[in-house]
């Protein structure tokens, strides 16, 4: 891995995941907006579909298997499916690479990565992602905090799929009015909602964990945007966020800012000026 010298070489970029995110990332670092860094393997279910997609980049990637992408680059930016997270993981840890997974809540019940990490000199890297605030409640949760606490409001097709609606058998087309369908920890919403509120996870492992973190998810059709409101309690500082992300037109369960948290977190690893923690 380069050590971000003058006359290094690039950082490689690994994308692991070709879909509406991982696309706009790639495409976005390979026209240079990431500093010195190139996008060097992408993994995809689709191989020919990826194929066109990055045959105009000025660096064309190798297109590898995902459980073998971190032996081709320094970074790993996970925008793939939970359930090949564990082999995506285990190859970017077990090669040193700094790991950006955008599926959060996958990280909860796999406290060992972080343990296998520091084994090899892997960083793992939790990007902001579609919440706000992260670098303030990580300053509040240095000293007492009393309650992290995050409601999430989407328009109800952005919750479809999830287990937890599967399981309950809300009928989100049948939903006129603002409906609250789960309140539990950031633990809990994490293995109810995966595809859908990885903020929650995020904002745990930020703050006071996940199991000491409160959610509550609704169902609004009065909304037109991802909602999510955080309200920390602590002995340093009371505070109160809002966020309104435009939903994806691709998959309206992620909002529009998630790529672009991706690219910045990217341009942090190269940038000469880093403002924020």
């Amino acid at each position: 891995m380069t050590d971000g010298k003058a006359g290094a070489a690039p950082l490689r970029l690994g994308v692991a995941g070709l879909g509406t995110i991982g696309l706009a990332v790639a495409r976005r670092v390979d026209a240079g907006e990431a500093g010195d860094m190139i996008v060097s393997a992408v993994s995809a279910r689709d191989e020919a579909k990826a194929q066109g997609n990055i045959s105009k980049f000025r660096h064309i990637p190798e297109i590898v298997p995902i459980d073998d992408i971190g032996r081709h680059c320094d970074v790993v930016l996970e925008t793939a499916p939970k359930a090949v997270f564990d082999g995506l993981a285990a190859s970017a840890i077990e090669n040193g690479c700094i790991f950006i997974p955008l599926s959060v809540g996958a990280l909860l019940d796999r406290p060992l990565l972080v343990d296998q990490a520091r084994a090899t000199g892997a960083r793992i890297m939790v990007p902001t992602g579609a919440i706000i605030g992260l670098d303030a409640v990580k300053a509040a949760a240095q000293g007492p905090v009393s309650s992290v606490k995050l409601e999430t409001r989407k328009p109800p097709r952005g919750l479809k799929g999830a287990p937890h609606i599967g399981a309950t058998g809300v009928d989100l087309d049948a939903v006129t009015e603002p409906l609250k369908v789960f309140s539990g920890t950031a633990r809990e919403a994490a293995k109810g909602f995966p595809a859908n509120v990885n903020v929650g996870a995020a904002l745990g492992l930020a703050g006071i964990g996940p199991d000491r973190t409160t959610v509550e998810i609704w169902a609004d059709p009065t909304v037109k945007h991802n909602t999510h409101k955080v309200t920390v309690e602590a002995e340093a500082s009371n505070f109160t966020m809002t966020i309104q992300n435009v939903p994806s037109e691709e998959n309206p369960a992620t909002g529009k800012i998630t790529a672009l948290s991706a690219l910045a977190t990217l341009q942090r690893l190269t940038a000469p000026l880093i403002v924020g923690t």
